[in-house]
């Protein structure tokens, strides 16, 4: 016998042995290529995030399961000791059962124990080699792997596999690795075979692209080296407080995790436990993540963790995954026109050895990983300037196969960033943050960290403050040099104190004279002032300066102050003339910036309080040219220097949209009780006061301040309204509890109280609460409740007279159809109940608590309901519905009233859940009647679970409005009230109570062992759940295997992946009696690997046709599609053909191509539809696909009469030619073929276009339609036709268009473009 490919040692001309990769993963590789499909390589391609041109280029390849193999191994996805890349992708993606296959093959051959990956280091080599192997195999042609076989002595059976091969040149540049006669570093063996053959030009071109592969790794090592060398610096010299410079921080020393919020696919905001999940949240949208939050939120300071991450290669955190990582602070590129200018200015070192055109190739080489971080978006000066490269990539536009991280302020979220972008926010420090911070950076002592956390939470708003990382970390580090830190009642108020720390610093330094000097810099600032405010309310923000510039502006002592204190900062740039040499270009220049951008609106918060109040024209114009949501604290900081200018800013701010929210933040910032102050509040408490659930913490205290300031001036406040904010009342104090911990004590001057509660019920005790504080605010008239249950009564006695007394009204519901009444303690509805109450899952929380409470008052009074049809989530004795409402107590709503019980719900219903329902109508005693619908019930429950009682009172139970299937209490069983027909069909047309009803009825014959003739699947097959082993319909129900069908029809439209057509057999696997299996309208996989086919069907003999004609079979045993007859010399597939007979020529012809008998030629005749750009199938009329065709020789293309082809279709219907490898001739006709400068040529494909509209016939020759008029060619003839015609020009073309148009002017599809044009 022959030595095994994996086994044979390589003894070539060298005595070169194998070195590179062990033989075991050789054989797992092969194996993995067996196994996947197109599908699922498309599939990982997406998952794995491979640029739009490597999937392309796996689509079009002769053998895609190899070439993927190869690039997964380049990418890091499998390797000799680690798979789990790829097994989490098969998961992700819902191929299990391959993750099985491959999990098993990992075992057998790699002895991979899962949970024991040993992570392989990344490589700079793999992407790079990868590519210089898919070029090798390009270059080698047959005769040259046989004798390259020879001459490395590969055994017989190993050159007879590589043969016969699909792609056989892939398969041997494979084994030449895996033997060590191509290495990433070394080439040589091959180099020195292809010389001795003779093959010297061959050779050369190898060693070129190899050499190629060296370069790029070269450049790539030292481009990354000097990125993670500039990265270096910029992670490393953390200033967490400005004037400390003496001790800088790397950043992962002062790195807390702040807390993160994802938004997912229906706009609502998730909890995100770390950072390190952005991207598996991420996985399957755009390639561009937002990552916003409030100022100071840290949004720069993750930024640059996430560079830590990546430099120094942390292994459990995905930025380190990246080949390349660019870092690029928006602030510093107004007016840069290119990334690479970008990248050269800021990020290369003086003395780069890596040159403009190697960054540029770099960044283009769609193989290579790359992570751009745009930070600090709100600071970009060019962000209103349209077409900028920052736009350009965010549109996708350029660089479409990078990742892109931006970060930026909530408010300015780039136009460009569409729906698809992943979108995360920061939402600050809580307590267990900031306590880890003043740990992890300022100091390690237990007794001072409890001072400076105690100190902080005695003044609950500094506290509320500190929420935002920026001013925690600024509190923390000042609080430890400070014994006692100054009590701050506002954001003004902290950072002006801030700031004076600052002073005092560099104060403290020097005496007398210079002291003074500081001082008085210190309090007159005007200059920076203005040049603050001007850079923040220019065109285009300008937030850097150069030095010089600054210094004549501020004078050199000043300018010294502030960049002494880091207020101001400095940064070296370079500053390169365009369009000179790089060595004699480089000049560099010092630019200056604040600290933070909020230092920055500060003092433009100053030079705006000076001015708003007399120079109206200023403000104006500030007020037209700046959002306030853009810079709040402008506005904030402004309204805290001066009470003057706070009316003026607040008056504005109210007319925003939210603008209340705004105003009252602005409001609390003038910390004196003037009366400009109470004159704001009077505005704000006119309207409805709102404290929301996503409010902050500080805006919602912030608020209640506002209102107890009101209430102590006695001004009357209209409502309150606690938007899902109640948490509980403080009964001894009688306050009530916000759920952020916020305290909201009695407000005397309140006249109305609305608490929104969605998807609750209110206790007796919260009640009892509530009344409580509403009695100690006196001017209190109407208490209203929103989307909650509240109890059907409660006693009198614990009701405060003095709501009695005052006559307070208690709403249950805005609808205002239940009130409590407060001197019985009942609820009561000011409306009559009908007939039918109907509770849905569309219903809102409001609308739903109102029905129940009427159904309750309704039980109560002994009122009548004939039906009570819910839908229902879960059940409980009071049964729970959808949106998580339950009417208290343990008897659901309407005990004695409801005569019948409808449950609308889909999906299958549980023993558990059944038996639930059961018991609820226990309580409904005056019930008679049970129907279900749209959900499948068990076929049978033990009776022990039923209670007697429901059958002593006859209660009848029906599964579906037909009547067909009820369940026998009795008997425990489901019960078929019909005989079911010898055919019984589950279509996609029928509704999702009709297919319950169906399967129910199959349930019972296959639990009552009656035989069912045949079971048809009409286009409702959704998937296998291997978990379950039911076939999932698109209706989201599921069927379980029917042991006593005889046979399964599947009716589905298009054409069948490899995992479709094994999870139908999975399910006849189940159905034990099924023998026989036909597909009807769908185009079956040509093959499917026998290993993925359940043995058990072949021993059973189920036969499985594929079409209704039996002209295709597939066989179970060998796994591959039969076809029965021979095809004729022309194949006809016309758009009158069914979609059946369609399916079956289709599947003819890939059975003659996969077993290479020779296809004559076939004729779409009006059956085209449409062809994808990537030309691996042309589309049909019927919505099935003709994949391309090896064996095919000729191909005839008749589209619609008189239509018009897209150039992209044209494109297509090219390239399944050049895929067609064998096609002598491709004609199209009846038709008007684009106009294209230069169509791609097909080396040996003739291509003819018969426009029928007069009497010539154009060839495509050199790119360019040659016009044959005058010509009276036969296609045969056609074929022998050397000589040159007449080349078409574009104004010949323009009149062959109008030419055909009024030719075609009659037909359908011209008739339809003329109406789409009017």
């Amino acid at each position: 016998m022959a030595d095994s490919p994996s086994t044979h040692e390589a003894t070539g001309s060298e005595g070169q042995q194998r070195k590179s990769t062990p033989p075991a993963f050789w054989r797992f590789k092969i194996a993995l290529s067996t196994i996947l499909t197109i599908k699922v390589i498309l599939e990982l391609a997406v998952t794995f995030g491979y640029p739009n041109a490597l999937v392309d280029e796996l689509q079009g390849a002769s053998d895609s399961a190899l070439l993927m193999v190869m690039v997964m191994e380049g990418r890091g996805q499998i390797h000799p000791t680690d798979i789990s890349p790829l097994l989490g992708a098969l998961e992700d993606t819902g191929h299990h059962g391959i993750a099985t296959d491959v999990r098993a093959w990992s075992l057998e051959y790699l002895d991979i124990i899962p949970g024991n990956e040993q992570k392989p280091k990344k490589s700079l080599e793999l992407s790079s080699f990868g590519r210089f192997k898919i070029a090798l195999s390009t270059a080698l042609r047959e005769q040259t792997i046989q004798n390259l076989g020879a001459i490395f002595d590969y055994p017989r059976a190993l050159m007879d596999e590589i043969r016969n091969a699909k792609n056989s040149a892939l398969l041997m540049t494979m084994h030449m690795e895996e033997r060590g006669q191509i290495q990433p570093a070394d080439i040589s063996p091959l180099l020195t075979a292809l010389k001795d053959l003779r093959l010297h030009g061959v050779a050369s071109d190898v060693e070129g692209q190899f050499n190629e592969h060296l370069r790029i790794t070269g450049k790539m090592a030292a481009f990354i080296e000097e990125l993670k060398e500039t990265c270096h610096t910029l992670y490393d010299k953390i200033q967490p407080i400005p004037y400390i410079k003496e001790k800088l921080y790397s950043v992962d020393k002062v790195f807390i995790e702040v807390g993160i919020e994802y938004c997912d696919s229906r706009g609502s905001w998730k909890t995100l436990s770390s950072y390190r999940g952005i991207f598996s949240v991420a996985k399957g949208t755009s390639r561009i993540q937002v990552i916003e939050g409030d100022p100071g939120y840290g949004k720069s300071t993750l930024a640059l963790q996430l560079v830590y991450d990546w430099c120094n290669e942390v292994s459990d955190s995905p930025f380190c995954k990246p080949d390349i990582l660019i870092f690029l602070n928006l602030r510093q590129l107004g007016g840069i026109t290119s990334i690479i200018d970008a990248i050269e200015q800021f990020l290369l070192p003086r003395d780069s050895s890596v040159k403009r055109l190697d960054v540029e190739h770099l960044l283009n080489d769609r193989d290579i990983r790359i992570l751009v971080i745009f930070d600090a978006y709100d600071e970009y000066p060019d962000q209103h300037i349209g077409d900028t490269f920052v736009t350009q990539i965010l549109e996708e536009k350029m660089l479409r196969h990078v990742d892109v991280l931006l970060t930026t302020r909530s408010s300015c979220i780039p136009p460009a960033c569409g729906s698809r972008t992943g979108r995360f926010r920061l939402t600050g420090f809580d307590e267990g943050a900031r306590e880890q911070y003043v740990r992890k950076a300022v100091t390690g002592d237990d007794e001072e960290v409890q001072r400076i956390l105690e100190q902080l939470n005695t003044n609950p708003i500094l506290r509320d403050i500190c929420q935002a990382p920026l001013f925690s970390v600024m509190y923390a580090h000042v609080a430890h040099e400070e014994e006692e830190f100054h009590n701050v009642r506002s954001v003004t108020g902290f950072f002006e104190y801030m700031i004076d720390c600052f002073h005092s610093h560099a104060q403290n330094k020097v005496s007398g004279g210079k002291r003074k000097q500081l001082q008085m810099f210190a309090d007159n600032h005007h200059a920076l002032d203005k040049l603050a405010f001007d850079s923040l309310t220019g065109a285009n923000q300008q937030l850097l300066w150069d030095k010089k510039v600054v210094i004549k502006k501020f004078g050199a002592e000043f300018y010294g102050l502030y960049t002494d204190i880091g207020i101001l900062v400095e940064e070296e740039v370079i500053n390169r003339s365009r369009g000179a040499k790089r060595a004699q270009s480089i000049q560099y220049r010092t630019e200056v910036h604040f600290y933070h951008k909020l230092f920055c609106e500060w003092f433009a918060a100053c030079h705006l309080a000076k001015r708003v109040t007399s120079f109206q024209a200023l403000f104006r114009n500030f007020c037209k040219r700046v959002n306030p949501y853009d810079l709040q604290f402008v506005y904030r900081f402004a309204c805290g220097i001066n009470p003057a200018a706070a009316k003026r800013i607040i008056n504005l701010v109210q007319k925003k949209p939210d603008g209340d929210k705004f105003a009252v933040l602005c409001a609390l910032e003038q910390e004196e009780n003037t009366e400009d102050v109470l004159s704001t509040v009077r505005d704000l408490v006119l309207r409805d006061v709102y404290i929301r659930e996503n409010d902050t913490r500080l805006l919602q205290r912030t608020t209640v301040q506002l209102l107890e300031l009101a209430s102590q001036k006695e001004v009357p406040i209209k409502c309150i309204d606690l938007d899902r904010t109640f948490e509980t009342v403080d009964k001894e104090l009688k306050n009530i509890v916000l759920k952020s911990g916020v305290v909201l004590r009695p407000i005397v001057s309140l006249q109305s109280l609305n608490i929104r509660m969605e998807t609750a019920t209110v206790s007796g005790q919260d009640l009892i609460g509530i009344f409580g504080f509403v009695g100690q605010c006196s001017n209190l008239m109407r208490l209203s409740f929103d989307g909650c249950v509240l109890p059907l009564s409660i006693p009198t006695e614990l009701i405060d007279d003095s709501l009695i007394t005052r006559d307070v009204k208690v709403s249950c519901c805005p609808d205002n159809n239940v009130l409590l009444n407060l001197r019985s303690g009942k609820l009561e509805s000011k409306t009559n109940l009908p007939g039918e109450v109907r509770i849905q899952n569309s219903d809102t929380a409001a609308s739903l608590a109102s029905k129940i409470m009427q159904l309750m008052v309704a039980s109560a009074d002994h009122a009548t309901v004939t039906e009570y049809i819910v839908t229902f989530d879960d059940t409980t004795s009071s049964m729970i519905l959808k949106l998580g409402i339950s009417p208290p107590g343990a008897s659901p709503p309407g005990a004695s009233s409801v005569k019948k019980l409808e449950v609308t719900e889909s999906g299958h219903i549980s023993e558990d859940r059944f038996v639930q329902v059961l018991a609820c109508v226990k309580a409904l005693e005056d019930i008679n009647e049970v129907v279900f619908h749209g959900c499948i019930l068990p076929v049978s429950i033990s009776t022990e679970r039923i209670d007697h009682s429901l059958i002593t009172r006859n209660v009848k139970v029906s599964c579906c409005a037909d009547n067909k299937v009820e369940f026998n209490l009795r008997s425990g069983k489901l019960k078929n009230n019909t005989e079911l027909p010898d055919d019984v069909c589950i279509r996609s047309s029928d509704t999702e109570a009709e297919q319950a009803s169906t399967i129910m009825q199959l349930m019972v014959a296959s639990a009552d062992k009656i035989p069912v003739t045949c079971l048809t699947l009409g286009g409702c097959i959704e998937e296998f759940d291997v978990t379950t082993s039911n076939m999932v319909l698109t209706s989201g129900l599921s069927l379980p295997g029917v042991s006593s069908v005889m046979k399964l029809k599947v009716t589905e439209s298009g054409n069948m992946s490899e995992d479709q057509c094994l999870q139908v057999l999975a399910f006849v696997k189940e159905c034990r009696d099924m023998n026989k299996v036909s597909f009807d309208g769908c185009v079956l996989p040509v093959s499917i690997p026998t290993e993925r086919i359940d043995h058990s069907l072949i021993t059973r003999n189920v036969k499985v046709s594929c079409c209704p004609d039996n002209n295709v079979l597939f066989n179970l045993r060998s796994g591959k599609l039969e076809s029965t007859p021979e095809l004729p010399d022309n194949v006809w597939i016309r758009s009158s053909d069914t979609v059946a007979e369609q399916a079956s020529t289709i599947m003819q012809l890939m059975v003659a191509s996969a077993d290479k008998n020779p296809i004559t030629e076939v004729s779409l005749v009006r059956s085209f539809s449409s062809a994808g750009s990537d030309g691996l199938s042309l589309v049909l009329n019927s919505g099935l696909c003709l994949p391309w065709l090896s064996s095919l020789q000729k191909l005839w293309i008749g589209p619609e009469w008189g239509r018009e082809v897209t150039v992209d279709e044209w494109t297509g219907i090219l390239n399944y030619a050049k895929h067609s490898q064998l096609l002598k001739r491709l004609w199209i006709a009846d038709c008007l073929l684009p106009w294209l400068d230069n169509n791609p040529n097909l080396a040996n494909t003739r291509v003819v276009w018969d426009p029928e509209c007069y009497d010539g016939i154009y060839t495509l020759q050199s790119g360019r339609w040659q016009d044959r008029a005058g010509q009276v060619l036969t296609r045969e003839a056609y074929d022998h036709l050397h000589e040159d015609g007449h080349v078409l020009t574009r104004g010949a073309y323009a009149d062959l268009v109008t030419k055909f148009r009024e030719w075609y002017r009659d037909f359908d599809w011209q008739t339809q473009r003329r109406a789409k044009r009017e």
